[in-house]
């Protein structure tokens, strides 16, 4: 892909898009999104994309805006408008492909929900440590912090701002009900030593949609699968579960 994507407020947001390996799949494409304060370089993002290149498919790995070298305003990155970064990113590519799956780390996760909820051009969805309850995450992790003022984990980078916390708080408050309307195939992973997103998270959405879903507990991982050894199952079942889901 050659092509600049904007999104609705027409800010660039940046992307690296890689060709699947050995026998690619035809016709499949996977988007991967990042979780809050990250960009499409953090590991968990770029090597999942990798082991999916190895199992032959394209990938198009992206930064919301405000993060990594995307445009905009990184206080303006809520979960409401990075979802209409997705539908930027999907309409880009959903003229080349007729199945789209997208795999979504912690807030990306919860992008992915609210997406799949409603577009039926994600064929398949993976939730890596997906954020669901997502006014206890801002409760429990910025609670002590004054919007507008304070930071998200004493990082200068990343100011919290009243926009972000209103939206998580306020206007998504979880994302179980969207749950309730994805159809795609559906693979959660997530380790049970996160202390960012709690597996209890994970856990909400298997106990709503019970078989219609598969999830991994990867037994001793963080947030982001850190350890080698944790990366490399999350990043190798990804791949194996979406190669039977094409089948």
């Amino acid at each position: 892909m050659n092509e600049t994507i904007k999104n609705s407020a027409g800010e660039q947001l940046d992307y690296l898009f890689t060709a699947g390996q050995g026998e690619k799949v035809a016709g499949w494409i996977v988007v991967l999104g990042h979780g809050v304060t990250g960009n499409r370089e953090r590991p968990v993002i770029a090597d999942t994309a990798t082991a999916l290149n190895e199992a032959g498919f394209d990938t198009l790995a992206f930064s919301f805006a405000g993060n990594g070298t995307s445009e905009g305003d990184f206080r303006d990155a809520t979960i409401t408008k990075e979802v209409g970064d997705l539908t930027s990113v999907l309409d880009a590519v959903s003229g080349s492909y007729a199945n789209i799956c997208y795999v979504g780390h912690s807030m990306g996760g919860a992008v992915g929900v609210i997406q799949a909820a409603k577009d039926d051009r994600i064929k398949a969805l993976v939730s890596l440590a997906g954020m669901v309850d997502t006014k206890a995450f801002a409760e429990t992790e910025f609670g002590e912090e004054t919007p507008d003022e304070g930071l998200m984990w004493e990082d200068e980078d990343c100011p919290l701002s009243s926009a972000y916390m209103q939206d998580l708080c306020e206007t998504v408050v979880s994302v179980l009900p969207q749950a309730q309307q994805v159809s795609a195939p559906w693979l959660l992973l997530h380790g049970t030593a996160d202390d960012v997103v709690l597996h209890r998270d994970t856990e909400s959405i298997v106990a709503a949609k019970g078989n219609a879903v598969k999830a991994v507990f990867i037994d001793g991982a963080d947030h982001s699968f850190n350890e080698p050894a944790h990366k490399q199952l999350a990043t190798k079942s990804v791949a194996s579960w979406l190669r039977e889901v094409v089948k």
